[in-house]
């Protein structure tokens, strides 16, 4: 079968009847190797793919949606390309479950940046594909979610948010909008916030990690 996307995978180390699959979501500018350095810490019986987002920028280096800038200097995201690329995840989510013997009931997006805004869209838009989010290093844009999004049922639902303080790329005060969004959903979210820049610190994988086995 062909995917919709691009991807590497690591095969659970231990094989149950159906894996949970943990989804790796690249940031802007990256691709589907730079989370994957991640896979060897992860828990082993998980399926881990990473996949690399569709918009090509320069040689190796891959966008899930244009950053604009005008005259000013003020950011536009292209809103159209990334609900372009939120329905492009789930359905790959639908192909990785045709191909591989994953556990539909428990799957994980971990996005980071750009990954972690899409990784936000595709769980509000389809809460019944995805179980838990870890969003790391991003916001919540409620304007690439699907239109009929709140007469979803978010039960099932759990995200661990987190974010430098000292984010020079997306502003922590963005990243804290998102919680009392969620909230208003009744969705069970946990949100740290680290003394760091753009990236992901040692404490913080350890607390997502921890997060996620319990």
């Amino acid at each position: 079968m062909n995917f919709s996307l691009e991807y590497l995978v690591r095969e659970p180390k231990i094989k149950l009847d159906k894996n949970p699959l943990l989804l790796l979501i690249h940031g802007y500018g990256s691709n589907e190797q730079d989370l994957f350095s991640f896979a060897t810490e992860l828990p082993n019986e998980y399926y881990i793919v990473s996949v690399r987002a569709p918009y090509d920028i320069q040689y190796g280096s891959y966008a899930w949606y244009a950053i604009n800038f005008d005259a000013n200097q003020n950011k536009f995201s292209d809103n159209e390309q990334a609900r372009t690329s939120r329905d492009l995840i789930a359905q790959f989510i639908d192909e990785l479950e045709a191909n591989y013997s994953i556990d539909s009931n428990n799957v994980t997006l971990i996005g980071f940046s750009q990954g972690a805004i899409l990784s936000y869209a595709v769980a509000l838009s389809h809460p019944e594909k995805v179980q838990k989010v870890v969003a790391l290093s991003g916001y919540l844009n409620a304007e690439i979610l699907e239109e009929n999004y709140l007469k979803n049922s978010f039960s099932n639902l759990k995200i661990f948010a987190a974010h430098g303080t000292v984010d020079q790329v997306i502003p922590v005060e963005w990243a804290r909008k998102a919680k009392p969004f969620l909230d208003n959903l009744g969705i069970n979210t946990t949100s740290k916030e680290y003394p760091i820049g753009h990236g992901v610190s040692p404490q913080e994988f350890n607390d997502f990690k921890n997060w996620l086995e319990k």
